[in-house]
């Protein structure tokens, strides 16, 4: 996590590859001169895979500048961020990978003249890049960071993820998808398959190259559920359509496949809109299209545990033949077996004994052809192969397979917002009777990727009478026990705009989660909806419910806005700063960061000015963009929950430190008052000595400098730690200065506390005691004064001083402690990067980025100028303008507004820029100050209120 980093691993590939290539010409060289060279090309170009950031700095080499041409011309990686950092928090990370993206995209630009002349192609047209996620169960990269849009355009990359992957079909985490078998030897075949065997080299067309990664990765399932949307286009499309055209689209069997003519001897007719296989009977099912078709179902759907080819066979016909049987296959037949898809499915029911009935096998394919596929033909056909029979050997497991025919809306469910947000609290089942749509459309108006659901499925009935009792009536545990030898269990797959295909095989009641990223700035409206296609039973009946999974829901939500609370939590400091500011501005007590922050939650004004205001800027600038605009409603109630988020992250932060500054000043105070006890007691020889050789010391010219100057010193070792060192450890020297001063002042309000306290009960026992007693009180008490404090709380400790200087010592407390509140969330967004930096000591070390030593600079000059809460505004004056004020707590709207809106945009890290501006700002005005003041002008930062002083 460190943009450094990545620049020195991108020179390092680029090395690498260079080294590969020169490699096999040194090879090649040496067995020419032994003559045993071998004819043929020496490879140009290599493939890289790259695993997580390794991904990104795969493309980073691609475009690098002494990287040869054409050396790279396949990219594959495995959870890779594409589109920004999985937490963007330092500068100069997403700078680079913004730079690296930029590139890229002009890289895929015909370059043209000024008159719009062609000149070349785009440099990266030959370039293909494929980014594999690995779905829900990777905490670490989401899936809308992997997506390729808007850098790799579809005709050279895609985006596919795991959970969606042909012979994949799982959801992985982070480390697992490098090892996880089922993708590996996926992966490992379809780069096998990139190599023409006639060359040995990679394929040199961009095309033919994303072509195999398109068969060989993707599953085939249609890409969208919405069937009424294909049918129509389907109907505008397919008014014409040849029968030349339809038998190129055919998916015929191997050659090799072949059964026997005595097996289809006897066909059936099937009559009913839904025809069953409970075996292997080898016949063949004719099913009339126009007939079984009409009054709307004018879609087809499969779903078998038959094998395609070997196990089950599908035609389409024109017309029926004269003869029942042995009809020949002409030309004018259509095969469409390949069309079926494989899915997932857990291992079959074990047999008790040999040709017993067991429970029904899970579906393993399914097949679907909609009102498009349908057109020209008359009669559809179901070919069964005859059971193989084995000697010695038990019979197969049930075999099975349903189809029908259907009309999508008849199973289509909706879920509005309103009934999902119900089910948090109210749980209501839903029957589904017997002879139902195979196909359930379950459309959810909110993504599962947000709210993910927990879907149960009861089998309560399969024709079997009385079935559907209750549970409670007797029999009924028998009932159930039978049904599952008639009905297949049932399949669930889920379709999200973002991160595409999600099959749960066996579905009974399971957790349905997608792994998207809904209520974005910058989201399509289709990437809040998910579609489930759930594959039941139609001879069965169940109790069905929908539930949202509050846990499940709860760290999704975390999981999935955490850079935009991040950026929100910055904005929250930004307006408790201001708060602070506002208040000092017009001579009111400086608030506790917790009372600022409280104030800024409350309704209506505060909360609308600074949680919805700043949405509703992000939805002008994206019309002035002309960006498409996110889901309104969910986008605003989402961000006002990362709001909230962000201010109960920030009160956490704000009670830790300050208990910690409390119990280290209690204890700093009860240590002083005990030894000042003890040291007239007792008389330490040894500890005196050293006192006095500490004395010495700081009789120093040099210490004494230093001492009266601790801003400048704290400034130099700062800056210099952030531009020689590691950012971090400047801005935690910035941090160190401001808790000792935040020290120093609990300390004082404190002890003043305590001494007024304590005047006041002297002052009452000497009450009774006449004016002696009271003179003899005070002359005591001031004498007490005069030795322990200070000379400023001598002449602030009046009775007729507006605020004491406990008082004042408290608000300096405030400011500080906001300061550095602030400046500590500053610090830990480099915490990523300082950990990197310290796994690195020792393998040579180099300075840090340019970009990120001067933020952290201008941070640094923020915390040192803007100590005190004196300087509360900037004075702007030009030539012949009249000189223009604003305020600090108007600056701090600002860059609350600007870390707001940085936060919706999931780059955290510009907050940065504006801390540094801040600060430099502040310090050539504190600079421009300073330097009136000793020109004897009238200072612009000096303060009206003399008691503040």
């Amino acid at each position: 996590m460190d943009g450094g980093i990545l620049e020195e691993h991108t020179e390092y590939v680029v090395n690498a590859i260079h080294r590969i290539l020169d490699q096999y010409r040194a090879s090649y060289d040496v067995r020419e001169k032994e003559g045993a060279a071998t004819s043929g090309s020496l490879p140009k170009s290599v493939l890289l895979v790259g695993h997580s950031m390794g991904g990104f700095v795969a493309r980073a080499a691609i475009i690098h500048p002494r990287l040869r041409k054409s050396a790279v011309e396949t990219v594959l990686t495995l959870s890779s961020p594409h589109q920004s950092p999985p937490v963007a928090l330092q500068p100069s990370l997403g700078h680079y990978f913004a730079s690296v993206n930029q590139q890229w995209r002009k890289g895929y630009e015909v370059e043209t003249t000024r008159t719009g002349r062609f000149v070349s192609d785009p440099v990266l047209s030959h370039v293909v890049v494929v980014s594999i996620s690995g779905g829900y169960h990777d905490y670490q990269v989401r899936t809308k960071l992997e997506s390729l849009d808007g850098i790799v355009p579809p005709t050279n990359g895609f985006l596919i993820s795991s959970t969606g992957m042909k012979n994949v079909w799982l959801s992985m985490e982070h480390q697992a998808i490098l090892w996880c078998n089922q993708l590996v030897i996926q992966v490992s075949h379809t780069l096998l398959s990139l190599i023409d065997s006639r060359t040995g080299q990679p394929y040199a067309n961009a095309q033919k190259r994303l072509a195999i990664f398109t068969r060989m990765l993707r599953s085939g399932i249609p890409p969208s559920f919405n069937w009424k949307m294909q049918s129509q286009l389907a109907s505008q499309k397919l008014k014409h359509v040849s029968m030349k055209d339809v038998k190129h689209a055919a998916a015929a069997c191997p050659s090799n496949v072949h059964w026997t003519d005595d097996g289809l001897e006897r066909d059936l007719y099937i009559q009913t809109t839904t025809v069953t296989v409970l075996a292997m009977d080898g016949r063949r099912r004719w099913l009339d299209i126009q007939k079984l078709g009409s009054n709307g179902k004018n879609h087809f759907i499969f779903v078998t545990n038959l094998a395609p080819c070997s196990g089950v066979r599908l035609h389409m016909w024109p017309e029926k033949g004269t003869s029942n049987s042995n009809l020949p296959l002409s030309g004018r037949v259509v095969e469409v077996t390949l069309k079926m898809v494989s899915i997932p499915s857990g291992p079959a029911p074990t047999q008790i004994e040999p040709g017993s009935q067991t429970e029904q096998a899970p579906p393993s394919a399914v097949f679907w052809l909609g009102p498009e596929d349908l057109h020209g033909f008359r009669f559809l056909t179901i070919s069964v192969a005859p059971r193989p029979t084995v000697s010695g050997r038990p019979p197969p497991a049930a075999s099975m397979a349903v189809g029908q025919f259907f009309n999508p809306e008849e199973g289509k469910i909706e879920f509005p917002p309103l009934s999902m947000l119900q089910s948090f609290y109210s749980h209501k089942e839903t029957l589904v009777k017997e002879d139902h749509p195979l196909a359930l459309n379950l459309s959810f108006a909110l993504s599962l990727g947000l709210l993910p659901v927990t879907l149960s499925l009861k089998t309560v009935g399969c024709g079997i009478k009385n079935s559907e009792l209750p549970d409670e009536v007797a029999g009924n545990v028998e009932n159930g026990r039978l049904c599952k030898l008639r009905c297949f269990p049932p399949v669930a797959l889920v379709w999200d705009d973002t991160s595409g295909l999600h099959i749960f095989p066996n579905l009974y009641s399971e957790t349905i989660v997608v792994d998207s990223s809904p209520a974005l700035w910058g989201s399509t409206r289709d990437s809040e909806k998910t579609t489930v296609l759930l594959l039941v039973d139609p001879h069965c009946s169940y109790r069905t419910s929908v539930t949202v999974s509050v846990t499940a829901a709860s760290s999704r939500f975390l999981l999935l806005y955490s850079p935009q609370i991040i950026g929100f939590s910055i904005a929250v400091v930004f307006f408790a700063l201001m708060r602070q500011a506002r208040s000092w501005d017009l001579d009111l007590p400086i608030p506790s960061m917790l009372l600022a922050v409280e104030s800024n939650l409350r309704m209506p004004v505060p909360i609308f000015l600074l949680a919805i205001v700043p949405i509703l800027v992000s939805l002008l600038l994206t019309s002035l963009m002309s960006q498409p605009f996110p889901p309104f409603a969910s986008f605003i109630i989402v961000s006002v929950v990362c709001y909230l988020f962000a201010n109960g992250f920030i009160i956490i932060l704000i009670l830790v430190t300050q208990s910690v500054f409390y119990v280290a000043a209690i204890i700093h105070i009860f240590i002083k008052t005990r030894w000042e006890v003890w040291e007239g007691k007792v008389c330490f020889g040894s500890f005196h000595r050293f006192i006095n050789l500490f004395s010495r010391f700081s009789s120093l010219k040099v210490v004494r400098v230093l001492r009266v100057n601790p801003l400048l010193v704290t400034a130099l070792t700062a800056v210099m730690l952030a531009c020689l060192v590691h950012p971090a450890l400047g801005l935690f020297a910035l941090l160190i200065f401001h808790a000792l001063g935040c020290h120093k002042m609990l300390c004082s309000f404190l002890t003043a506390s305590f001494r007024s306290h304590a005047w006041r009960k002297e002052l009452f026992g000497y009450k009774n005691k006449g004016n002696d007693g009271s003179r003899q009180f005070t002359s005591k008490f001031d004498e007490r004064s005069n030795q322990r404090l200070p000379l400023e709380e001598n002449s602030s400790n009046r009775l007729d001083s507006p605020k004491s200087f406990g008082d004042n010592q408290l608000e300096m407390f405030h400011h500080r402690h906001g300061m550095l509140i602030l400046h500590l969330v500053a610090a830990l967004m480099f915490a990523p990067s300082l950990v990197a930096w310290l796994q690195r000591i020792g393998m040579g070390q180099s300075f840090p980025w340019f970009l990120d030593s001067a933020l952290c600079t201008g941070v640094i000059l923020h915390g040192i100028c803007n100590s005190k809460p004196e300087f509360n505004y900037f004075l702007f004056s030009f030539p012949g303008i009249p000189s223009r004020e604003v305020r600090l707590d108007f600056v701090y709207l600002v860059a609350g507004y600007y870390s707001y809106l940085s936060g919706l945009a999931l780059a955290p890290y510009r907050a940065i820029y504006v801390m540094a501006a801040i600060g430099f700002i502040s310090f050539v005005l504190r600079t421009l100050q300073r330097r009136n003041r000793e020109k004897g002008e009238v200072s612009f930062g000096s303060r009206k209120h003399s008691h503040r002083h």
